[in-house]
């Protein structure tokens, strides 16, 4: 599936988090969330983006802003990296690929030589409506959080 578009609707999704809970968009109503979709656990680039994340929670929370990380790995992957770098945020778990592939985040991918199927690194701002407000397609980890907190301060 393709990307999702701003002022569309983002589709509803059930997923366990890190801390056990089942986590739905659709009891997020009424609050901002950003999802950010990362390839892999424990790996250099998305160690980078979820430290980003963990360091400046506040200044997103203050903003009214919920954030999800999202990736094909289990829950225990995501536990373990939670631990390893204290991770202030819940991870979803989509081991089945059922969201990535909603979002357009379930792609093909090319690395010496070798063609797969994975994780695009994707984050999507969605509205208290539902509905999204900002597509991110190409996140450079380091400066992501600058990015998101310029649109949400716009």
């Amino acid at each position: 599936m393709a990307l999702l578009s701003p002022g569309e609707v983002a589709p509803d999704f059930s997923l366990t988090a890190t801390d056990g809970s089942v986590v739905k968009l659709s009891e997020r109503r009424g609050s901002r969330v950003v999802l950010y979709f990362y390839p892999r656990d424990d790996t250099p680039g998305c160690t980078i983006e979820a430290c980003s994340f963990r360091d400046n929670l506040s200044d997103l929370t203050s903003r009214g802003v919920q954030i999800f990380g999202v990736s094909d790995d289990s829950v225990a992957s995501h536990e373990k990296f939670s631990e390893k770098y204290d991770l202030n945020f819940p991870l979803l778990a989509d081991t089945e690929h059922g969201m990535l592939e909603d979002y357009g985040a379930w792609v093909e991918k090319k690395q010496y030589g070798r063609v797969f199927m994975g994780t695009q690194r994707i984050t999507y701002l969605i509205g208290p409506d539902g509905k999204i407000e900002h597509v991110w397609p190409d996140v450079v980890p380091k400066d992501h959080v600058a990015e998101i907190l310029e649109v949400i301060d716009a």
